[in-house]
């Protein structure tokens, strides 16, 4: 009987431990960004879920065992991770790769409309925070350096401003857009791109070539529009932390939050610091700037009937940066015994979209900026406010086979400085105008796989008069996996040289505008080809290719040449034009190895009087990779990221000059590795600028006569001509604009993340 008994005790316990249910919860995730409706299924079960819109799922009654976890979800790489079931319920973290990084997503930059990237009959380039990750930076401005045919480009080697060409066009000819609106243009466009929270960002969009229909003035060589994230999609707290060997130190801070039931709130700190004077080149100056800078950014987000959009964002910005020679101290801000190159600059920013509460689909967008610039050069001083205020109207419409957009828009520019671009005979004026514009655009689907997109938009420069700036596209999608895209179009652009050119700031050279300038004008045309190619064994080959060539007119190019003490500015009697050919080749192995090539060969000439010679400061080439790979095992990835640029004429002070005329072909490439194997926590780490490259390589020196920055013993003859002499063989004066590269070299840097979803 005892023995009996036992026999049943032990066999009930044996089957209460056989029966006893696991519940397995987990997250799906793309770095931060969760994961909603991914398919998560047991390999030889019949347990599955879908992830919900925070990327969470839940799998209920599974018995302790070991199991295989396969998880699927559009536009993703399909996931595997085998894992064992006890006694006690388990946690998954599912980080899921990109099957391709830029060629599914939706886009709404190239016609104002968001559509899937493959439908849009206007090639967009979509760049999203995990691209922005393989190489950290601290602003959006360096972020830029591995997108194929963008390059940020140093104008000074002092106080390091810069701007942004696309396609060997200068910085003036890009448009920045936050959410779609032209918050960042003029000053702005030289140090409106620092403090954008990296942590903020959803995706970056890129168009190459005029967009001046849809956008207006400035857009002519192309536009850059960074769209934030929505609090929904937003971790609920973010930080990111990273400093390098120079002593840099950057902290992003992110976090969302509801007020009641219909508003969302997203904000986002950035703070960044440099203080520590180097000076590796030898010329007692500063090699890097030193910054201190904080943005505080704001959106909220308001829920409405029928799912209406009211969003309103808001950004302040500050920042004090200088350069100079290395014993420069506050004190001596302005004067002209020690040279420093001081920057105080104050900015905020306004953005709000509104779709009024009627039948039809219409969308009020507004936005307003002030920028206050306080600096010095030397002991010349900018001072500058420049104020742009931005409405626009659209009525989205869809009638058979028409997707019509019909906008109007007023622009508000105000500008004054204590230059001559706000002075005349009788003194000091204001630069205030008002710039009202209609446009219209229609996208006729021809048949099943043709389509063709017309538009034209209407200016009206009181200054200039009417400005008309016409556009057509052309699409045909072969297959899902094969479209060729033909775009044409016209811009145009008013110009103040005064927020734009930081050789017209710095004191060292006259500046000369030798006629009423005329508005620049341009026509491109663009043919571009998209392949997509899946491989039964998982592998994904994307190619992006493009042929592009812009001509303009009336161009207003800085002569450095004429005469070495002065900057001369006019409209081009005669033609320049930037042609090339640009490719993206993306491949992605179901190993985790991801490549993302890019190539762009350029050509980019001004002629005049019948001689032609290469634009100033523009590569003959460029080469971008991002190699990436995932150690699954081991939670790590390793990310090589870099750039190559080929040779670019630089402005000289004279034949006596004893720099290169042309740059080298240079290259700045980087390593990082990220630990993601601890629960909210990311561990990075590596080194930027492995060949320790820098502007001086092979030059005996970049700034000219930094030994006598006001020029006290330097002689000019009756002509304003410099003249040789003992102390001065090289005729030369004070010079900072001889820059093409960065003058800091290698740096290790070390970071960490933190999320909570």
């Amino acid at each position: 009987m005892i023995k009996k008994f036992i026999f049943l005790l032990l066999f009930s316990l044996a089957q209460l431990l056989v029966g006893q249910e696991v519940t397995v919860t987990g997250k799906v995730v793309e770095g931060d960004t969760p994961i909603p409706f991914a398919n998560v299924v047991l390999k030889g079960t019949t347990k599955g879920a879908a992830s919900d819109e925070n990327g969470d799922f839940q799998l209920n009654g599974l018995e302790p065992g070991s199991y295989v976890l396969f998880v699927t979800a559009l536009g993703y790489q399909p996931y595997r991770q085998s894992f064992s079931v006890n006694d006690s319920n388990v946690q998954l973290r599912i980080s899921l790769q990109l099957a391709t990084e830029q060629l599914n997503e939706t886009v709404v930059t190239g016609t104002l409309k968001a559509v899937n990237r493959s439908d849009s009959p206007v090639p967009v380039e979509v760049y999203s925070p995990t691209f922005l990750k393989r190489n950290p930076t601290p602003n959006v401005f360096e972020a830029l350096q591995t997108i194929n045919g963008v390059r940020p480009q140093i104008n000074c080697s002092v106080c390091n401003t810069g701007d942004i060409h696309i396609n060997g066009l200068e910085g003036p000819y890009t448009l920045v857009l936050i959410d779609g609106m032209p918050i960042v243009s003029g000053l702005g466009t030289v140090y409106g791109l620092s403090g954008i929270p990296n942590s903020l960002i959803d995706q970056i969009e890129v168009v190459k070539g005029p967009a001046s229909t849809l956008y207006g003035s400035e857009a002519v060589g192309g536009l850059i529009n960074i769209i934030t994230k929505h609090a929904i999609e937003a971790p609920t707290f973010f930080a990111d932390s990273f400093g390098t060997g120079w002593g840099e130190f950057n902290l992003d801070v992110g976090t969302k939050f509801s007020l009641g039931q219909k508003t969302d709130v997203l904000m986002g700190v950035n703070y960044f610091n440099y203080d520590n004077p180097i000076d590796n080149n030898n010329d007692n100056f500063t090699d890097l700037t030193l910054q201190d800078r904080i943005s505080v950014f704001q959106k909220w987000n308001f829920k409405r009937n029928n799912s209406r959009l009211f969003s309103v964002a808001g950004r302040f910005f500050y920042e004090d940066r200088w350069g100079g020679e290395m014993q420069w101290t506050p004190e001596f801000r302005g004067g002209d015994a020690i040279y420093g190159e001081s920057i105080y600059t104050r900015r905020w920013e306004v953005i709000g979209k509104y779709q009024l509460p009627f039948k039809e689909h219409m969308t009020l967008s507004v936005s307003y900026n002030d920028h206050a610039q306080n600096s010095v050069y030397g002991d010349v001083s900018y001072i500058a406010d420049q104020r742009i205020g931005f409405g626009q109207l659209l009525w989205d419409k869809t009638l058979g086979k028409h997707d019509l957009l019909v906008g109007t828009a007023l622009r508000y520019n105000y500008y004054d400085d204590n230059t001559p671009a706000t002075a005349n005979t009788d003194g000091n004026f204001v630069d205030e105008i008002w710039i009202p514009s209609l446009f219209v655009q229609d996208e006729y689907q021809l048949a099943e796989k043709h389509a063709l997109l017309g538009g034209v938009r209407y200016d009206y420069d009181q200054r200039h008069g009417a400005i008309f700036t016409p556009r057509a596209a052309y699409r045909w999608k072969m297959t899902d996996n094969d479209i060729f895209r033909l775009n044409a179009g016209t811009g145009f652009r008013v110009v103040n040289l005064f927020t734009e050119d930081h050789a017209a700031l710095t004191g060292s050279r006259d500046v000369i505008i030798t006629e009423a300038l005329e508005p620049e004008r341009s026509f491109n045309i663009n043919l571009n080809y998209l392949k997509k190619i899946y491989l039964d064994n998982g592998t994904f080959i994307g190619l992006d290719a493009s042929l592009f060539y812009t001509n303009f007119s009336n161009q207003i190019i800085p002569d450095y040449d004429t005469n070495v003490n002065q900057i001369i500015y006019d409209n081009l009697d005669g033609t320049s034009i930037s042609q090339g050919i640009s490719a993206n080749l993306d491949l992605v192995f179901p190993n985790g190895l991801k490549f993302l090539l890019g190539a762009t060969f350029q050509d980019v000439t001004n002629t005049e009087a019948g001689i032609k010679q290469r634009q100033i400061l523009t590569e003959s080439f460029t080469g971008t990779w991002n190699v990436s790979y995932t150690l699954r095992d081991l939670d790590l990835t390793l990310d090589y990221t870099g750039n190559i640029y080929g040779p670019m004429r630089l402005p000289l002070l004279g034949e006596l000059d004893p720099r290169s005329e042309f740059s080298p072909t240079w290259s700045i490439q980087n390593i990082q590795f990220t630990y993601k194997g601890l629960e909210n926590f990311e561990l990075y780490g590596g080194v930027k600028n492995l060949l320790d490259w820098t502007s001086n390589r092979g030059n005996p020196f970049i700034i000219a006569r930094a030994n006598d920055p006001f020029d006290r013993n330097v002689q000019f003859d009756n002509q304003g001509n410099v003249v040789p002499t003992t102390d001065n063989p090289n005729a030369l004066t004070f010079d900072a604009n001889y820059v093409y590269g960065p003058n800091q070299g290698i740096r290790g840097f070390l970071g960490l993340r933190y999320t909570v979803f």
